[in-house]
Parts: structure tokens; C-alpha cells; sequence
């Protein structure tokens, strides 16, 4: 027990000389971790009339409340996912998108006025790179309106690409 007593207490001491050594990480509860949480719930997608189902989309809160995490499931069987975080380094939110089609899309910003706002490029139909540009819009009505614009010719030109109105799911 003589020896065992104070091999404890070196490490007693290692371990809190390396803890205080540690930088500190965001919790993620500061204002701008939230901003996207308009966005998280179990939606039906639709056109703006809700006539047209474009599909559905689950949108979770995860990992303490640092990512939104997006399951999409298409009417037309396509899926994808996507990841949604504040990045405290560059003060700025990111998007990473991977579709079962195979499209990659790498989006950043952040909040415009009550939207989110995120631009970036991806590979285009015939390897042609494609800028991108999404906002996400919370209604008064509770819905969430997406609408996503790209452009071929490097801003000049806007084309609508998606525009999608989120209506929660009902049990």
C-alpha cells in the first residue's frame, strides 16, 4: 500500500495538469448553434400548394445539439443525407449533402434576416461545376420553405433548382 499511494497521486496530478492544458471546446448551447433549429422535425415535402409531395424529410437534432442531421427520402426514390453544423472556427454554418445519385454539395454560410443562407459549388451534370445557392425560410404557418438556386455561369444567372415547402408530419 506504501507504493500504491503515491503512484496515485501522480497520476491524480498528470490527469489534472493535463485537463487544465486542454483548450476549451464550445458546448454548443451559445445563440448560434441554434439557429437552425426552425428546421429540425419529421416533414412532408411538398410544392407550395401542398399538392405535390416531393417528398419526406426527417431532420434530427444530434450529438448534444452540435449537428442537425437530414434524412430525405424522395417520392422518386432518391435519398440523401446531409450534415448541419456551426463551425465556432470559421463563425459560419456548413452543409455537407451526399445524394444516392451520387451528387456531392458543399455549402456554407449563415443566418440572412430569419433565413438560413448557404452557397457553394458542386459537380454539375457533365462535370461542369455548378454554383449553389439554398435558404431555408421559417412561415408564420409553422411551415419551412426551401429554395434552392444554382447557377452555370458563375453567378451571373440563376436557375430554380428546388423549391420545397416543409410541412409537419402528423402521427
Amino acid at each position: 500500500m506504501g507504493r500504491v499511494l503515491p503512484v496515485i497521486l501522480a497520476l491524480l496530478v498528470v490527469s489534472a495538469i493535463a485537463s487544465a492544458q486542454q483548450p476549451a471546446r464550445p458546448s454548443c448551447t451559445s445563440a448560434e448553434y441554434r439557429q437552425f433549429d426552425f428546421w429540425v422535425g419529421d416533414w412532408e415535402v411538398t410544392d407550395s400548394a401542398g399538392t405535390t409531395v416531393f417528398g419526406t424529410n426527417r431532420v434530427a437534432s444530434e450529438e448534444g445539439r452540435c449537428l442537425v442531421h437530414e434524412n430525405w427520402v424522395g417520392s422518386r426514390g432518391g435519398t440523401g443525407q446531409s450534415l448541419n453544423f456551426f463551425d465556432p472556427l470559421k463563425q459560419q454554418w456548413e452543409q455537407v449533402w451526399v445524394g444516392s445519385d451520387g451528387l456531392v454539395v458543399q455549402i456554407s454560410g449563415g443566418l440572412r434576416g430569419a433565413s438560413m443562407v448557404l452557397e457553394g459549388e458542386a459537380m454539375g451534370q457533365g462535370g461542369k461545376v455548378m454554383k449553389q445557392r439554398a435558404a431555408w425560410t421559417p412561415q408564420a404557418d409553422g411551415r419551412v420553405r426551401q429554395y434552392w438556386e444554382q447557377s452555370a455561369d458563375g453567378g451571373t444567372t440563376w436557375t430554380v433548382a428546388f423549391d420545397g415547402w416543409y410541412r409537419r408530419r402528423t402521427s
